[in-house]
């Protein structure tokens, strides 16, 4: 079995956003030059998350209104910033989104289902955060 890693960095304009890192992770597969196995795609920050879905503007503004009405940045509402931070809503944010996706890899692709694509979420942005791609396999 053989391994391959790789680090994406990002500096996102906004507080929140998403990024469709598929094209990225998808290279990183090519140069990995794994056939069949796994891919994991992960977020090294506990305020950005990695997600699978639909490249869709529409549901990508859906989440982003889902959030904040549920999940407000308002740094009075959490416990949180009384160590001074503000960012207790991202670190929330980024548990309901989740850390990391896994996707088998079969014939030197990822084996996603329709419309599925790799995306980094983004909830307290504006400084340097990193993923990390994980391929094992043959």
């Amino acid at each position: 079995m053989r391994s391959y890693r790789k680090e994406l960095w990002f500096n996102t304009k906004q507080r929140v956003e998403f990024l469709n890192i598929t094209p990225e992770v998808e290279k990183a597969l090519g140069d990995s030059k794994i056939k069949e196995g796994f891919c994991l795609v992960n977020a090294m920050h506990i305020t950005a998350s990695v997600f699978i879905n639909d490249d869709e503007s529409g549901l990508h503004a859906d989440y982003k209104r889902w959030l904040e009405e549920h999940i407000p940045h308002n740094p009075k509402l959490y416990q949180h910033n009384r160590t001074g931070e503000t960012n207790g809503d991202a670190h929330l944010k980024r548990q309901f989104m989740g850390r990391d996706v896994v996707v088998a890899v079969t014939d030197g692709k990822l084996d996603f289902g329709p419309w599925e694509q790799i995306f980094y979420g983004e909830f307290d942005g504006r400084r340097r955060k990193r993923v990390l791609i994980k391929i094992i396999g043959e």
